[in-house]
C-alpha cells in the first residue's frame, strides 16, 4: 500500500506533511509535496484526507481487491468526494457530506 502524489495538482499547502504520522512527505525545490521512500508508507491515508486538491491518491493493489485502482479525495465545502479510478480509466465517485459522517 502506498500513496502517489501528482505534482501538477499539488499547491504546496503542506497539509499532507503535517498529517503524515511517519514524517515521510517533504517539499521539493518547487515547494510541492514528495515522498522519497514510497515503500515506507503505512497506508494510513491521513495525507489523502487532508489534500484538498486531489493531488494525492492511494494505490489500491490486488491484495485489497483494487487490482491497480487508485483512491483520491477532493473537498468541496462540506462535501467530500471519494474517487476510485480503475486502471481502464473509469471513475466511480462517492459523495459524503462531512456533517453526516458520524451519523451512522
Amino acid at each position: 500500500m502506498s500513496i502517489r502524489i501528482t505534482q501538477n495538482n499539488c499547491v504546496g499547502c503542506g497539509r499532507c506533511i503535517e498529517a503524515c504520522p511517519g514524517n515521510l512527505i517533504k517539499k521539493d525545490a518547487q515547494g510541492k509535496a514528495v515522498i522519497k521512500h514510497i515503500s515506507d508508507c503505512w497506508g494510513c491515508t491521513s495525507c489523502l484526507k487532508e489534500c484538498k486538491t486531489g493531488a494525492i491518491s492511494f494505490y489500491l493493489g490486488a491484495d485489497m481487491g483494487g487490482a491497480g485502482s487508485t483512491l483520491s479525495v477532493k473537498s468541496k465545502g462540506d462535501i467530500r468526494e471519494w474517487c476510485v479510478t480503475s486502471p481502464d480509466g473509469s471513475v466511480q465517485v462517492i459523495e459524503v457530506n462531512k456533517k453526516d459522517a458520524n451519523k451512522y
